[in-house]
């Protein structure tokens, strides 16, 4: 499956993903949302192996967001127990060679739910394969909020002097501390918009747009999408 039109040098080291349309997807075939969400996450972990085949070393994508919990309060129990469905089984990560990571607030979230991801990232701790970071409970503003609380605290405690404030150290306070900022952020479902999706670590990544939903979005899709990102010309403000 893999495209031959892909050069591995020129593959990006990480990728973001926006998985949009899962409702949508279910509207159109007259099925309940639920139906669209589990059959994203199938897709999610599909794709998650596919990264991994081909040697993206992290892939990130967005699962639940803060602004998720506006939805009706029966597809948030839904989409919760669906995330706890796929995180009860810490086995099938070594088994699939992933470390999982988790990015978000998870105060708002249950203890249940906690522990899973506590397990999962402690069971995984040392895959090789891909890194996969789930957000859940995410956003990228709300996430600058939290690191510079914490960046706050620790100046208002002499732990911290402001003169050594910087970028990196902001990036160091964030959720993806030690992770590359991603390469390329890719969002199914045809809306065009960056959702409060990694913020602050998207400065330079190139975007990909797509009119597929994301229950729809194959292996074949994914190569679209990189083949476009290596034809793209990255400046960083400089000059090409």
């Amino acid at each position: 499956m893999k495209n031959e039109y892909l050069d591995p040098q020129l593959l990006p080291c990480h990728i973001g993903i926006i998985m949009d349309g899962n409702g949508r997807w279910a509207k159109k075939r007259g099925l309940p949302r639920t139906a669209g969400h589990k059959k994203g996450a199938r897709v999610f972990g599909e794709i998650a192996r596919y990264c991994r085949d081909i040697g993206i070393r992290y892939l990130t994508v967005y699962a639940f967001s803060t602004e998720n919990w506006r939805r009706p309060a029966d597809e948030v129990a839904d989409l919760m127990e669906l995330l706890k469905e796929h995180l009860r089984d810490v086995s099938n990560y070594k088994d699939e060679n992933v470390r999982l990571l988790f990015l978000g607030d998870r105060t708002a979230l249950d203890d249940e739910l906690r522990d899973l991801m506590r397990q999962a990232e402690e069971g995984s701790k040392n895959n090789t394969g891909i890194t996969v970071c789930m957000a859940i409970n995410y956003g990228g503003r709300d996430e600058i909020s939290r690191a510079v609380r914490s960046i706050a605290q620790k100046v208002a405690a002499g732990a911290l002097s402001p003169d050594t404030i910087d970028e990196n150290c902001i990036a160091d306070h964030l959720d993806t501390r030690g992770i590359p900022d991603p390469d390329v952020i890719i969002r199914p479902s045809g809306e065009k918009r960056s959702s409060n999706f990694l913020a602050w670590q998207s400065a330079y990544s190139e975007y990909v747009f797509m009119d597929i939903l994301w229950p729809d979005f194959t292996p074949n899709d994914l190569n679209q999408a990189l083949l476009e990102y290596t034809k793209r010309s990255r400046r960083f403000g400089g000059v090409g």
